[in-house]
């Protein structure tokens, strides 16, 4: 059924149960599993002139500290790569580009509460995604984290 996953990462705290569940998820079909990290050109574009430089290569560090971070808790190979533009048509990009069955994704980002139900990446891939998205919650207490509890994630598709 799954032959590439793609998870999204911001290196944010929600991510880690994403990939937790991706893994498992590509583990159970044999799948390939990618990870992507996107710097955000449109942070980039809003900073001053005079520290553009400076803050892209701090986003970049970032990106690939967070892509890190999977492959370290993942413990197994995975495929990374650290585009550049606005993250949510780079994913779906990416997951076209792999040819991807799944994109996963946590709920909520680098920015935290500012809507709703999802995080605007969030809700702009499950709105654009060329394939189905699972988006994976962070509980409240890790205690009660079952990869994969009903109550954890939905898929759109």
């Amino acid at each position: 059924m799954f032959d590439t996953v793609v998870v999204a990462t911001d290196g944010s705290e929600s991510v880690k149960r994403a990939v937790t569940v991706a893994v498992d998820l590509a583990g159970r079909f044999g799948a390939d599993v990618h990870a992507v990290s996107v710097v955000d050109a449109g942070e980039v574009d809003a900073s001053p002139e005079q520290l553009r430089d400076e803050f892209r290569t701090a986003l970049e560090t970032h990106a690939e500290s967070a892509l890190s971070q999977i492959l370290e808790q993942a413990g197994q190979g995975i495929t990374t790569a650290v585009r550049e533009g606005r993250p949510a048509p780079e994913i779906c990009g990416y997951a076209r580009d792999v040819d991807a069955d799944l994109i996963v994704t946590g709920t909520r980002g680098r920015h935290g509460e500012n809507r709703l139900l999802l995080g605007s990446v969030a809700e702009r891939i499950v709105r654009t995604a060329p394939v189905p998205v699972l988006t994976v919650r962070q509980l409240e207490s890790s205690a009660d984290d079952d990869a994969m509890g009903a109550d954890a994630a939905s898929v759109t598709g």
